[in-house]
């Protein structure tokens, strides 16, 4: 199996709302893009994967190397095998990728987080930054697009956390702020058991409407000029958003599923965008 074959197999494999964004991409921008996504995926599957703490450290310290190796000239893993040539091209720094590694371990580190902005420190490492580097992947001329990425990986990161608070709870992780959980009389026990109330859906609530003006937020930063090319993030953000309203609908039925989109569905409003350069 070659580099390339190894990350699209990869990438394709995650069912990712990303996967279905990059397919409009040509073919040189969604290689790189496609390779990068690949290695966020290797080291958030380290601390998903790996159940003893010490393992997945040393794994990721493995990666922190293989990354200075791979700068250095010298990749010897697949996925940076598959990526590097694409670091001239697009301006990628190995700062941008040690950013990430160092966001998947705050994971073996950090369980809770006392206030919003202990978590954005979270989120800036594991969604603004790799919102960076897409931008820069998908084509970036104005400067003011950078904000834009990191506000939208912000806004994609809490729609993750809503998502998921049943199954991070099942690994011992709650990313709702302590102080909002106190803010709405939530006890941390009521999550890890699974038990819903009034008081969880309106914490729940407060979390979406965050997210949702974040989207906004973001949107409005992104200038004109680089609209066409920034149309898979566009495209990311509609699928997103699409499901975090999906999410609302379902009264944040969280804690013992994992409510998705059909991969019909995220093509079609990735399709949408591309065609008629509207989101859902």
């Amino acid at each position: 199996m070659t580099p390339e074959q190894y990350v699209q197999q990869k990438a394709a494999a995650s069912g990712s709302s990303f996967y279905y964004a990059f397919l409009f991409l040509p073919p040189p921008r969604r290689a790189a893009i496609t390779a990068f996504y690949a290695f966020c995926r290797e080291v958030d599957d380290v601390v998903d994967e790996v159940s003893e703490p010490a393992v997945a450290s040393a794994k990721l310290a493995w990666w922190h190397t293989e990354v200075a190796r791979a700068f250095a000239g010298e990749p010897s893993h697949p996925v940076m095998r598959a990526l590097m040539p694409s670091v001239p091209a697009y301006g990628l720094q190995q700062e941008q990728l040690q950013a990430v590694i160092r966001g998947c371990e705050m994971d073996l580190e950090q369980t809770r987080y006392l206030d919003f902005h202990g978590l954005q420190r979270y989120c800036h490492l594991v969604a603004g930054v790799v919102g960076e580097v897409s931008a820069r992947i998908f084509g970036q001329s104005r400067p003011e697009t950078t904000e834009y990425a990191h506000k939208l990986g912000l806004a994609f990161q809490l729609t993750n956390i809503i998502r998921d608070v049943g199954e991070d709870a099942m690994r011992g992780r709650i990313y709702l702020p302590v102080n909002e959980l106190q803010q709405f009389d939530v006890k941390a026990h009521e999550i890890l058991q699974r038990k819903y109330s009034d008081r969880f859906a309106a914490l729940m609530r407060f979390q979406a409407q965050r997210a949702h003006a974040l989207y906004d937020e973001a949107l409005a930063l992104l200038p004109a000029q680089d609209r066409r090319a920034q149309k898979p993030g566009l495209m990311m953000a509609s699928i997103y958003r699409t499901l975090l309203r999906e999410i609302e609908g379902e009264d944040f039925r969280v804690l013992h599923q994992r409510i998705s989109l059909t991969p019909l569905r995220k093509l079609w409003l990735a399709w949408r965008v591309q065609a008629l350069g509207r989101m859902a």
